[in-house]
């Protein structure tokens, strides 16, 4: 059993057809569905057949009920927190080259906290998956904490991705290496600018680190494994799909390179199509 913690809001992701002019109209592809990065890891890992659970805060209103329902139905397990505030939303701006630009309002999510808990929720979790989104804001930094010390005592493993190198910038660089070194995650995945911002050699901070190179496919226990090349249309799931595939395979005993072999095949099949969870 694999669990995750964090956001669960609604993505609204666009794909224009040609270039953007101010003040006029551009044909593109919209799409709107469930997002956020700990439910979209969710999802990847149930795609694969791996039992996965996602801890999450939303808003009492229908887009969150819409959600919570969406997330079952692709086999994961949620335990919500109904919230007064409303869930909230991310619009993803797809360029030409697969590139993003998100707009985010977190919404609910962020206000999970260690009482919302409950023990059961914990039991029989075999790794725990923290986007650093889940650490960088109050109270549900507290929240993911809490969480991390229930599956450690029984044993789990611990991963992390460091999601944002702008939210590690606004976070501090020096209190996000500080909190790894003191966590020690088995598995720690970054691109290049996160790891640059971090500023400390990932190998210091996790047991087996693991650098995203998009495209290029990424370096683990000193090898680079290259991703096949595919026409991409949205880069938006593909970290997550890359982590919930890289997270499964380790679980079951894959070796550093082979979990990393079968991950960049599962994250360039995630960006041949729109949106960040498999259909």
């Amino acid at each position: 059993m694999i669990l995750s913690i964090g956001d669960l809001v609604l993505d609204i992701t666009i794909v224009p057809h040609g270039r953007l002019r101010p003040d006029d109209d551009c044909p593109a592809t919209i799409r709107i569905g469930g997002g956020g990065q700990a439910a979209n890891f969710c999802a990847w890992t149930a795609s694969l057949g791996t039992p996965v659970r996602l801890v999450t805060r939303v808003g009492d209103d229908d887009r969150g009920r819409r959600l919570v329902a969406e997330m079952n139905a692709l086999g994961v397990e949620v335990f919500a927190v109904w919230a007064e505030e409303a869930t909230g939303a991310i619009a993803v701006l797809v360029g030409p080259d697969g590139e993003r630009t998100m707009a985010t309002q977190r919404g609910a999510s962020v206000g999970l906290r260690p009482d919302d808990l409950r023990e059961l929720w914990f039991r029989g979790v075999k790794l725990i998956h923290v986007p650093a989104y889940s650490l960088f804001t109050e109270p549900l930094g507290a929240a993911t904490r809490t969480a991390i010390d229930l599956v450690r005592q029984a044993g789990g493993l611990l991963s992390i991705d460091l999601s944002s190198a702008a939210g590690i910038r606004e976070y501090g660089a020096a209190r996000i290496a500080g909190d790894l070194a003191r966590l020690r995650p088995e598995l720690l995945f970054a691109t290049s600018a996160e790891s640059e911002t971090v500023g400390v050699p990932l190998e210091d901070l996790a047991k087996v680190p693991v650098l995203k190179l998009g495209r290029d496919g990424c370096r683990v226990s000193g090898r680079q494994i290259r991703s096949p090349q595919v026409q991409e249309v949205d880069g938006t799931g593909a970290g997550d799909a890359f982590a919930a595939a890289f997270c499964a395979s380790y679980l079951d005993g894959a070796a550093p390179v082979e979990a990393a072999e079968r991950a960049v095949l599962v994250a360039s099949g995630s960006v041949t199509r729109a949106g960040g969870r498999p259909t």
